[in-house]
């Protein structure tokens, strides 16, 4: 049983050399817990403006973009939790993959003995990994017993270790083809929003599958719930969804090749001591104990 959240991270910020006090002219550094209050942080920083640095709770920084830009002309340091829970969530991808390879959702659903053979093997399989944050490396350390040809597509063509090859973001279209396995794992940008389109859909054999770990807007869902419906795709698991919740109406629930987990990936008893972590390592750096960690470029928007 974790201790309560204020005390468990109120810990690792004395374990940092800092201490936790109630917001004033001296405050220097906050913790911002809640993506649900984002808003809220525009008003405190500008309340507090001796504030020189920001940990933001989670990997993804959308929904701080307003208050980053509303604060752009301002000297802060923004960190976040980019490849703090990489490990849970890529060992999610795992089973989410594994889950469509072998037919789970139909077979979940079923309520007679179907003796129909169906289902393939992940072993030696192409699996595309869009993004090349903590997630994917995490991933393909994971995948490594599955001998896959791991193929990693980026913003830049920097090769990412454990990658049979490493692609920029404009060859997304050109290795698709060959995909068994894509996995949606980057950042939701300007630039990266609807990444997986009903082009890029049209392009993955008809045996493909589609998981999606990183936001729900990565993927057109319209250009989804057709592509399954048409069988242009074997299968599609979700934990992120777009909208978000999804509405209990929404055709992808009553789709047998959709399975769909409610941003679960991680949850707070995986999330928690991995967060606890990095604000003790960026409460060191902030002391002058080391360098931060999770460092956000708010211009690239992670």
């Amino acid at each position: 049983m974790l201790p309560e959240p204020d005390a468990f991270f109120t810990a690792a910020v004395e374990a940092g050399g800092g201490q936790v006090q109630p917001l004033s002219a001296n405050t220097r550094g906050i913790i911002w817990l809640s993506n649900s209050r984002a808003p809220e942080l525009t008003d405190v920083l500008a309340a507090h403006p001796g504030v020189e640095w920001v940990q933001l709770p989670w990997a993804g920084i959308d929904a701080f973009a307003g208050t980053m830009r509303h604060h752009g002309g301002r000297t802060l340091l923004w960190t976040s939790a980019k490849g703090c829970f990489a490990q849970p969530v890529a060992e999610h991808a795992l089973a989410l993959t594994l889950a469509l390879m072998r037919v789970l959702p139909k077979r979940a659903r079923a309520t007679s003995w179907n003796p129909t053979e169906e289902g393939r093997s992940l072993y030696g399989r192409t699996v595309v990994i869009v993004g090349a944050g903590g997630i994917a490396h995490e991933l393909l350390r994971l995948l490594e017993p599955f001998g896959v040809h791991g193929v990693v597509v980026r913003r830049r063509a920097d090769p990412v270790p454990g990658a049979s090859r490493t692609l920029p973001s404009e060859a997304l279209r050109d290795v698709l083809p060959e995909a068994d396995v894509v996995v949606v794992a980057a950042a939701l940008t300007a630039g990266t929003r609807q990444l997986i389109g009903a082009a890029e859909l049209a392009l993955l054999p008809p045996t493909a599958v589609l998981v999606n770990v990183g936001r729900g807007a990565l993927v057109d869902t319209d250009a989804l719930v057709d592509a399954l419906a048409r069988g242009l795709i074997a299968g599609a698991a979700l934990d992120v969804t777009d909208p978000e919740p999804l509405p209990a109406s929404h055709p992808l629930w009553a789709e047998p090749r959709c399975l769909i987990t409610p941003h679960m990936a991680d949850t707070p008893e995986m999330t928690a001591p991995l967060l606890a972590r990095r604000i003790e390592e960026n409460v060191r750096a902030f002391h002058g104990g080391g360098a931060f960690v999770g460092v956000v470029d708010p211009a690239l928007g992670y």
